[in-house]
């Protein structure tokens, strides 16, 4: 088993770090510097950074969020513009960014994030823009497959089910999707304890698993959630920032 990845997520609006439930309720919980500083000396691998409202609100990606970040911590982050660049909406009205992306900066930097919803006959999954408000009609599987094959070196899948429940991760969408990709798989969305942190990694359907409540909450820390994997013999990367 490959060394499993520990991400925190910071869902940002109006420059504030926020949580809600299956995207809505969002409630401010604090600062995102302070917050990616915190996580960022206390393991974690790499940290998300996802600006929930900027096409919704048809505005630019908080660039100047990631400058104050990138002179805070020195571990991978993932924002629309860092060491890896996420595209969501903005790849399905153009896919082809996707493909110019890998092209000019390689594979390992495109990070395809999607956000899906189990169709209400329960035949699998659409997928969602705007920050959860829209729904595109696109199959789950048939997306992943097309950006996988544009050249994304790696997908984050937002179970908006299970979001901001805390009832464990949707451990059936992301079987669905683990079996049809060869690049890394970060599951997001349904994390409450460390036991759900567990499940998702020592099931291997994912390379890392993103939690957010459980961290802005104080529930845990990064370092006692690694501390717990490891003593279940998951295999995790075991130092501490400075």
């Amino acid at each position: 088993m490959f060394t499993k990845r520990i991400i925190p997520c910071l869902d940002v609006k109006e420059g504030k770090v926020v949580k809600g439930v299956n995207f809505v309720g969002l409630k401010e919980v604090g600062d995102p510097v302070a917050l990616a500083r915190r996580y960022y000396e206390q393991g974690a691998d790499e940290i998300v950074f996802l600006d929930i409202s900027a096409t919704n609100e048809g505005r630019k990606t908080m660039a100047d969020v990631a400058r104050q970040v990138a002179k805070e911590i020195f571990i991978p982050f993932t924002i629309g513009g860092a060491d890896k660049v996420s595209l969501n909406s903005a790849a399905i009205h153009d896919p082809q960014l996707i493909r110019k992306g890998a092209e000019i900066f390689g594979s390992q930097c495109i990070v395809a994030a999607i956000d899906a919803r189990k169709r209400s006959d329960g035949s699998g999954w659409n997928v969602f823009i705007n920050g959860g408000r829209k729904d595109t009609g696109i199959d789950l599987i048939d997306w992943v497959r097309q950006v996988t094959a544009l050249g994304a070196g790696e997908i984050l899948l937002t179970s908006m089910d299970a979001d901001g429940t805390r009832n464990g991760f949707d451990l059936e969408m992301l079987r669905a999707v683990n079996a049809i990709i060869d690049v890394p798989l970060i599951a997001s969305g349904g994390c409450g304890t460390m036991e759900h942190i567990a499940e998702v990694l020592e099931s291997d359907v994912a390379d890392a698993a993103l939690a957010a409540s459980i961290f802005h909450y104080g529930d845990h820390s990064v370092q006692e959630v690694k501390d717990d994997l490891s003593a279940r013999g998951i295999p995790v990367r075991r130092e501490v920032s400075a």
